[in-house]
């Protein structure tokens, strides 16, 4: 029925059957409309089991009497009451924000009070995988003060705060990517005239940085322990490519040939572990530099912005896993060239030893016809004296029987007789066994 409807809505044309659903995801996940003051905590769970993660929020907006999310949705927005809960399932992970209204109970410390505490305990422990990310967003009205840097670095209890304009001047910016005690990180949004929408994409973006930055950073230990991997595994390619400048023998470069293909299944296995870290990595970082570019910062006093301290301190750590990549990619040339330099060398020694073979083979072969050709003559000497011999005494026994006739003259005329027979046999039965080659 579906599908008939689907035919006669599009002019009886027959629809793609992804087709909808490749023109909704670019609808699939809105941003919320927010309005300061509020308080938000946020959340990336790293999870392999979407479906667990969906059967978590499915928990709690059926204990709270909301409506759940679809069976196959990644993404769910609800108003439960006394917090607003925005579920979010990624490729690696899962994000969980909440969101309440109203100013902290010290106005001196915006991050008192978080969003957290409004969401049940309990529920809050059955959250599937392993916590990545852990940040708390204070949201102030347009009627916020402005902050010097003294207090902002009593509120981040750092004077390391990165901060900016954003939006046009429509809303100012402040953090520390830096975990506090309680384990959370902190973000503090001011209001300087954002509407509701524009405020929604300002928070969705700098949560987004944030969960990208530290999904971005899990290659950074990965490319660590393969640097000195890839080192090691450079030093014996080294060794290898000196000895074979050296090595003078079949045997010493079929061995090298072996240890280079177990170098080469060395790297194959280091790089097929760490592929999927580093290239994901990249990809989170292409994801922070486009949502740093879409704040459009305007520097704040003395204040670095949020790009200047991504390029200081977050660009060295994903340079380390681009260079690893690089590294192995590079190494990975390198040992086919030596492989393939190795192999060329070991196919010329192997036919010069055939071809050397060849000529001994061939030489064994001449020898052999020779003696051949030898042995025959001598086959028909001596059937030619045998055969001489028993026309002499066939001869013999005629001449006692009364036949007058000389017999030794007879004997002497049939010898050339003989001969030319026997030659004429034995290159008969050599023509028979060995066919026209039997001529040469």
């Amino acid at each position: 029925m579906s599908n008939e409807t689907d035919v006669a809505a599009t002019g009886g044309l027959q629809e793609h059957a992804q087709r909808r659903e490749i023109a909704a995801e670019l609808h699939a996940r809105p941003f919320e409309s927010l309005s300061g003051p509020l308080r938000g905590t946020h959340l990336a769970m790293l999870s392999e089991d979407g479906n667990a993660d969906l059967a978590c929020v499915t928990t709690l907006c059926e204990a709270l009497e909301q409506t759940p999310p679809d069976p196959d949705s990644t993404h769910h927005s609800v108003d439960l009451g006394a917090f607003r809960l925005r579920w979010e399932r990624h490729t690696e992970f899962s994000t969980y924000t909440f969101f309440t209204s109203g100013v902290p109970d010290d106005p001196t410390n915006p991050f008192t009070n978080p969003a957290l505490e409004a969401v049940p305990g309990d529920w809050l422990r059955t959250i599937p995988g392993e916590l990545i990310v852990a940040v708390h967003l204070t949201f102030e009205g347009p009627d916020s003060p402005d902050r010097p840097v003294h207090e902002l670095a009593e509120i981040f209890h750092t004077e390391n705060v990165a901060g900016s304009e954003v939006a046009d001047g429509a809303a100012r910016v402040y953090t520390d990517f830096r975990l506090h005690g309680d384990g959370y990180g902190r973000i503090l949004v001011q209001d300087r005239g954002l509407a509701p929408r524009r405020a929604g994409r300002l928070i969705q973006r700098l949560l987004e940085i944030e969960t990208y930055r530290l999904m971005a950073l899990l290659g950074f230990p990965t490319a660590r322990q393969t640097t000195a991997l890839l080192t090691g595994l450079e030093q014996e390619l080294e060794t290898i490519t000196r000895r074979i400048t050296r090595s003078s023998s079949l045997d010493n470069e079929q061995s090298l040939l072996k240890e280079i293909s177990a170098l080469s299944a060395d790297l194959e296995r280091t790089t097929a572990r760490n592929s999927f870290r580093l290239s994901a990595s990249r990809a989170y970082d292409g994801l922070v530099q486009r949502r740093i570019e879409n704040l459009r910062e305007v520097r704040i006093r003395e204040l670095q912005t949020i790009g200047e301290f991504m390029v200081r301190r977050f660009r060295p750590a994903m340079r380390t896993c681009e260079s690893v990549v690089e590294r192995q990619e590079g190494l990975a040339r390198r040992i086919s060239r030596a492989a393939d330099l190795l192999r060329t060398r070991v196919d010329i020694a192997l036919e010069g030893q055939n071809r050397d073979l060849l000529a001994s083979m061939n030489r064994r072969t001449d020898l052999q016809l020779r003696l051949q050709q030898t042995v025959e003559g001598l086959s028909v000497l001596v059937m030619s004296y045998y055969g001489s011999g028993l026309i002499y005494y066939m001869l013999h026994g005629l001449h006692s029987a009364g036949v007058d006739f000389n017999v030794n003259l007879a004997v002497g005329a049939a010898v050339p007789v003989v001969v030319v027979s026997a030659f004429l046999g034995i290159r008969y039965l050599r023509r028979k066994v060995l066919g026209p080659e039997g001529e040469h």
